[in-house]
């Protein structure tokens, strides 16, 4: 069993608390990625689990064994770090085997480990090399090749993509994927790149501030933010938000005013609780649509137009100085300068009370069902 169990987990430097009570459960072979801004903890946490960070409080066990003070030696894991680590006089063959012999492993499981490993990372070609010829993609290789030949109960990658090129990252991460699916094993991946996040991961862990703002399947986490910091770190370009105050509340339909909405938008939610005054309601560039005038809640003047070819960013200001951005397809004639109209669609928008707190909104059927689906093949 490789399931990781943390409660209460709180780490400090000094005076700054930068883990603040971190209770997470992750399940026996599920690939988690830790994400957050700079600074939130992702490093630490993983650090911790690694054995690597003395504690203040709580508790660490994986599968049924109490690892909290156990010697990072002997907590059966495996780290793969951002700078690859490797042994620059040794080559790849070497790399891979040096921390097995030095436990006093036997040669014929040496070097079976070390072939299965050079198999399952198309890096055979590459045994007899020393890192310094081999391009970053292969050394990243060689480092995960490391921690595989341990045949460890948990997986732990710090970053490992960050140095490598925009193309050979998407390489990469396919072949992470590719390498989970084959493997089967229980992997946490910290990543400050929510594309990596979303794409790898059965559930992400989002942090801020040392705390884990959300747990959930990287659908749940896009259609269902629990907060604003969540809603405007996922997604790209990041959730819109426009400052409304509550006109008035009827069931699970709530209307919104004020902001410089020239009318006023009905938010449905899935069963609203009572609140009133301000709030904040947040929409994805890419639901904004630009409309003929007098059709639109908003108006706001095209800073700057951005043509990628299928799609277009246009960057706006609005009439109270706030930035909004919006996506249409193609190239939209729009020019900079101009003053155009927006429509916020009801159905996707989302709406955070006083204290950032996500109203849970009505799904339509279709985007309900992905959510169902995407949980229950990831997080069987």
């Amino acid at each position: 069993m490789a399931s990781i169990r943390i409660e209460n987990l709180r780490k400090g430097f000094g005076a700054l608390e930068v883990l603040k009570g971190i209770d997470l459960d992750i399940a026996d072979g599920e690939f988690v990625c830790f994400l957050g801004p700079s600074g939130c903890g992702k490093s630490t946490l993983l650090r911790s689990i690694a054995g690597l960070e003395e504690l203040d409080g709580g508790a660490i066990r994986l599968g049924d064994r109490d690892i909290t003070h156990v010697p990072s030696a002997r907590r059966d894991i495996a780290m793969v770090f951002q700078n690859y680590a490797l042994y620059p006089h040794m080559n790849v063959r070497k790399n891979l085997s040096f921390g097995l012999a030095l436990n006093g492993m036997k040669r014929d499981e040496i070097d079976r480990r070390v072939e299965s490993a050079a198999d399952i990372l198309r890096i055979k070609e590459l045994l007899a090399r020393k890192p310094r010829q081999l391009s970053g993609g292969q050394r990243q290789r060689v480092a995960i090749g490391r921690a595989i030949v341990r045949e460890p109960k948990l997986f732990l990658l710090d970053e490992p993509l960050s140095n490598l090129d925009a193309g050979l990252r998407v390489t990469m991460r396919v072949e992470l994927a590719a390498l989970h699916a084959r493997l089967g094993a229980t992997m946490i991946y910290v990543t400050h790149d929510q594309v990596e996040a979303m794409t790898l991961s059965d559930r992400v862990v989002v942090l801020d501030k040392g705390e884990v703002s959300q747990f959930g399947t990287p659908l749940e986490l896009f259609y269902q933010p629990a907060n604003l910091f969540v809603a405007g770190f996922i997604g790209s370009p990041r959730m819109n938000f426009v400052e409304a105050e509550v006109a008035a509340q009827e069931g699970v339909h709530i209307t919104l005013s004020g902001g410089g909405l020239k009318r006023p938008v009905v938010f449905e939610a899935e069963a609203a609780p009572m609140i009133d005054g301000k709030v904040t309601l947040g929409i994805r560039p890419d639901r904004i649509e630009i409309v003929p005038p007098g059709e639109g809640e908003l108006t706001g003047i095209v800073r700057l137009v951005e043509r990628l070819g299928t799609e277009s960013h246009v960057h706006l200001s609005l009439e109270d100085g706030r930035d909004m951005t919006a996506v249409v397809r193609g190239t939209h004639p729009v020019a900079n300068g101009e003053t155009v109209h927006l429509r916020l669609p009801a159905p996707h928008c989302y709406l955070f009370d006083a204290e950032g707190r996500a109203v849970r909104r009505r799904l339509d059927a279709e985007t309900e069902a992905l959510i169902v689906n995407e949980k229950g093949k990831r997080v069987a």
